[in-house]
């Protein structure tokens, strides 16, 4: 059992920091403690990952109302929407105007230290050449960028191979400019593409890419398919799916996702979150 004023994943990919930063308090380099629970990547479930343990009245921070709603279903009732730190960061930090898009940025679907995911990274290769107009940029989670023989795939290929950092865990190695890299990368592309319907897809979309999701979805060891999994993401968001995709209808369900609509001031993030003065 964890309790939620204290959690670690709170400052996952900088998340922390970047609400810090949206509540203008000072830049220190670890931000107060949160009091409860912040959604830490997009989620089918109750914006908890499955199976985490939960203590019984701690607040939790979700991204949207629709994973309000999901949360209550499962009998949280301290659950307020803030929104995602990502949208956030987009009120921060303006597009420039004219800035050049060009290309395609794929985001496999990933693993992490406790999971690792298995697929055909050549035959998404070959499906990436025969749709996407080059360049083609490949992030990787940082434990993919490390694995030699998946960057290597990738990179044979002739894409150019990047990782946006690591995400920190138990309260080291946070990169408090993770999403802000994410953002500027996006920027820079004109399309965003995973095998599964992820974070980085409504980032993008929410960022001005266009979007879509395709190619075999690849498996996670002991997938937890408590919420439905992939069939579950392509019954409920087809919109997003294809290898071309109305880019409009999916902007305004990225909007949806991610709270993008319905940000609190900075005085209410404060207060929610413990940090009022």
């Amino acid at each position: 059992m964890w309790d939620g004023d204290v959690h670690h994943a709170n400052y996952y990919y900088g998340h922390a920091h970047v609400l810090a930063r949206y509540c203008e308090l000072p830049e220190p380099m670890h931000p107060p403690r949160m009091r409860g629970y912040l959604q830490h990547g997009w989620n089918i479930g109750d914006g908890l990952a499955p199976g985490v343990p939960f203590v019984a009245g701690s607040k939790l921070f979700v991204w949207s109302e629709e994973t309000r709603r999901r949360s209550w279903s499962q009998g949280r009732r301290e659950v307020i929407v803030t929104g995602a730190p990502f949208a956030y960061l987009l009120t921060m930090l303006p597009e420039t105007p004219g800035g050049r898009r060009e290309g395609t940025i794929f985001y496999p679907f990933h693993g992490w230290e406790g999971q690792l995911v298995s697929g055909d990274h050549h035959a998404m290769i070959d499906e990436l050449r025969a749709v996407e107009d080059a360049p083609i940029t490949v992030c990787l989670y940082w434990n993919e960028y490390r694995s030699r023989p998946v960057r290597r795939a990738y990179e044979k290929a002739g894409f150019q191979v990047i990782c946006h950092g690591y995400r920190g865990f138990w309260w080291r190695d946070h990169d408090r400019e993770f999403l802000v890299r994410q953002l500027a990368v996006l920027r820079r592309h004109k399309r965003v593409v995973s095998n599964r319907l992820c974070s980085a897809i409504w980032y993008g979309l929410l960022a001005g890419c266009e979007a879509a999701v395709y190619g075999h979805p690849m498996t996670l060891d002991n997938d937890d398919r408590t919420f439905g999994g992939e069939p579950r993401l392509r019954r409920q968001w087809p919109e997003v799916y294809g290898h071309r995709t109305d880019t409009a209808a999916c902007r305004e369900l990225a909007r949806r996702e991610l709270g993008a609509d319905v940000l609190l001031s900075p005085m209410e993030l404060r207060t929610h979150l413990g940090w009022e003065a």
